[in-house]
């Protein structure tokens, strides 16, 4: 017998279904479905994993650091989260005892190869067996896969396998040492940082800390009114006023256009999704998290309707049958105007990117169905519109500049426009264009300024990066994976260390970063993570052994750890007191109507309430809902001027409102929406 192993249950039967043509049994064993057909004179068994059935684990017991006796282990006996792993392994174990031959047939790239070879040594107990690649999972993809089966894909689950020995080490090592240094101060708390975990806050910090310092920097600017335009002066910004009062003296009203000129050009379309792309479009478009992106992604990708989204890769190949997906796309109602039109141009040739990616190629729509919700359908209308698009006409464009001599002074505007539309209709909704038409002017011509005025302007600080612009740097900079980028940037929020939209590093963030900073600086240099990244690469590509690579990582960690050992006390004493300073602000509610004290949020055993720090002179107090998160919004209300929070309630819809329960914006409110400390 045949064993199929697949990463999830809904792609173990799509597999089934692909490979026996409908013709199978469907059965169960240990409440885990797998199914069994013939082919080619064999009986096969296809099965499914749950993503890592097997993780890593220290060998015996104890909390100390540094640890670096490890061993793979059963998931379920490792942590209580992973129970629901325990069932399938059982599946697993009873379907090999009975195969002589093993398949991986899980996602085509580091963790789906080192899934696969756990399952295969740990619960059939074999260390050979057959490799799938596959990029989608059509039928068609399916078929050819299993016909062109390799030998196991050993190097990129060695890869992957020096990855999580790499991390763990470094994550458990690291988060013990800072959670002992909390412990000789005196405070409890569960803390973490990692090897890819500490570059990313680091990042974040200098940024954080730039903004901070900024000053900003007045600067004055002039504009001349011409034909309903503004004409900016040459120099754009005068840090010195006299200098700008100056040039406005020399401006006169008669002037004359110095530069006219036109230049058409040409477009091109946005190569196709990779990953990261993706990420950054959707959170541009829809406020997706790249981690909600990516989920929503691998939902797409089970149901057939998209190829494979964790690519790097920018390349449409032509053996991906581009012309065959654009036909089934016709077919849809949404989309058959788009594709019929490529159909009759015959345009079947994409506009691609420079990225590649040696698994798998950008992400590209199937043409499959499936049922899908709101988010799923934003995501793959998204994909859809990206990948035609690649296909239609570059857009033509047209830019202007013009210069006009007001006196002595140059003053110069910008316009450009689109003069056939090609692939942005293909892209829209989807397209944030700049059109700015300017009005004719010839050279030399005479023109005569409305109206000279000087502006007072200021220096901005750097921006704080977002979620998705976070990603595209740790990208540029080779930190982490396309898979594990979103991960790192969740933990960061999960631990406290970061919050807010445009990312803000909380105060105990930056004093965990400032530990660190003086207690062991490698934690967050980048180019330590970047080097265990190409070695990782490396041992894929079969240029060094994994054994040289986590050898290397526990020599380097081991300088670390000695380095924070001896400073945990200083250590942790700075974060005791960043930890206090950001209970205290997360818990402000801002000032105090009745005496100007401090709102802030009390917790007891009987519930939640808002007190004032002016208690007991002061008794005003507000009630809460309670077992809901409670999160300050930064803003008072306009008819009671109390603070404004947002309650989240599991399994509920957030609400907003104000601290008074008797303000009249909660008239009509039912009994049910009581916010007393017992409801």
């Amino acid at each position: 017998m045949q064993l199929i192993i697949c990463e999830k249950p809904k792609v173990a039967g799509r597999i089934a279904m692909a490979l026996s043509d409908g013709a199978f049994q469907e059965k169960a064993i240990y409440g885990v479905r797998y199914y069994l057909f013939r082919k080619d004179g064999k009986e096969v068994a296809v099965a499914p994993a749950v993503g890592h059935v097997y993780a890593l684990k220290q060998k015996g017991k104890g909390k100390g650091y540094p640890v670096f006796d490890i061993e793979w282990a059963p998931a379920y006996e490792v942590s209580k989260k992973a129970d629901y792993t325990q069932k399938y392994i059982s599946a697993l174990v009873y379907l090999g005892k009975q195969a002589d031959e093993y398949v991986n047939a899980c996602d085509y790239d580091i963790e789906g190869s080192i899934i696969g070879m756990n399952v295969i040594r740990f619960a059939c107990g074999s260390d050979k067996g057959r490799r799938m690649h596959f990029s989608a999972l059509t039928s068609g993809d399916l078929k050819e896969a299993y016909e062109k089966m390799e030998d196991l894909d050993y190097r990129n689950a060695y890869a992957g396998e020096a990855r999580h020995m790499l991390d763990w080490m470094w994550g458990i090592n690291l988060s013990r040492a800072l959670m002992a240094a909390l412990r000789k101060a005196g405070t409890m708390r569960v803390m973490s940082i990692g090897r890819v975990q500490g570059p990313t806050l680091f990042i974040l910090t200098d940024r954080e800390r730039a903004i901070g310092k900024f000053v900003p920097r007045p600067y004055w600017v002039l504009a001349a009114l011409c034909k309903g335009v503004n004409f900016v002066h040459a120099k754009k910004q005068f840090f010195d006023e006299e200098e700008a009062k100056e040039a406005k003296r020399r401006s006169k009203g008669e002037g004359i256009a110095d530069v006219v000129e036109k230049e058409g050009f040409d477009q091109p379309p946005f190569p196709p999704f990779d990953l990261t792309s993706l990420q950054i479009e959707a959170y541009k478009h829809f406020g997706f998290s790249p981690a909600q992106t990516l989920s929503i992604a691998q939902d797409l990708y089970e149901k057939g309707m998209i190829s494979y989204p964790r690519t790097a890769s920018q390349k449409l190949p032509l053996k991906l049958g581009l012309q065959r997906i654009i036909k089934e796309l016709s077919k849809n109602a949404r989309y058959n105007l788009l594709a019929d039109e490529l159909i009759k141009k015959n345009r079947y040739k994409p506009h691609e990117g420079r990225k590649e990616d040696p698994a798998h190629p950008a992400i590209f729509p199937t043409g499959g169905a499936g049922n899908v919700d709101e988010a799923g359908e934003k995501v793959y209308d998204l994909i859809v519109k990206r990948f035609l698009s690649c296909f239609a006409e570059w857009a033509k464009r047209e830019r202007n500049r013009v210069d006009v001599l007001f006196g002595t002074e140059r003053y110069t505007a910008s316009g450009i426009r689109t003069l056939e539309q090609g692939w942005f209709r293909f892209y829209s909704p989807y397209l944030k264009l700049e059109e700015v038409a300017l009005p004719e002017f010839t050279k030399g011509e005479k023109v005569l300024a409305e109206k000279i005025s000087i502006g007072k302007k200021e220096t901005k600080p750097p921006s704080r990066y977002t979620q998705a612009s976070l990603i595209e740097t740790l990208e540029k900079k080779a930190l982490g994976t396309k898979a594990t980028r979103s991960e790192v940037i969740d933990t960061l929020y999960r631990r406290g260390y970061v919050a807010d939209r445009s990312i803000r590093v909380t105060p105990f963030g930056l004093s965990v970063c400032s530990a660190l900073e003086k207690g062991c600086p490698e934690i967050l240099e980048e180019e330590l993570t970047r080097k265990f990244e190409r070695e990782m690469e490396q041992i894929r590509d079969g240029k060094v052994e994994k054994e040289k690579v986590i050898e290397e990582g526990k020599e380097a960690l081991k300088k670390i750890i000695g380095e924070m050992k001896e400073k945990e006390g200083e250590m942790g004493k700075d974060l005791v007191v960043a930890l206090k300073e950001t209970e205290e602000k997360k818990n402000a509610l801002g000032k105090c109507p009745s005496c100007g004290g401090e709102l802030r949020m009390i917790r007891t055993q009987r519930g939640v309430f808002v007190g004032c720090s002016g208690y007991p002179e002061c008794r005003n107090a507000y009630p809460l809902p309670q077992n809901a998160l409670i999160t300050p919004m930064g803003k008072t209300c306009e008819k009671c001027k109390t603070q404004i929070v947002k309650v989240i309630r599991k399994g509920k819809r957030p609400f907003t409102m104000c601290l008074d329960p008797n303000c009249e914006t909660k008239k009509g409110w039912k009994k049910a929406n009581s916010t007393s400390p017992s409801s």
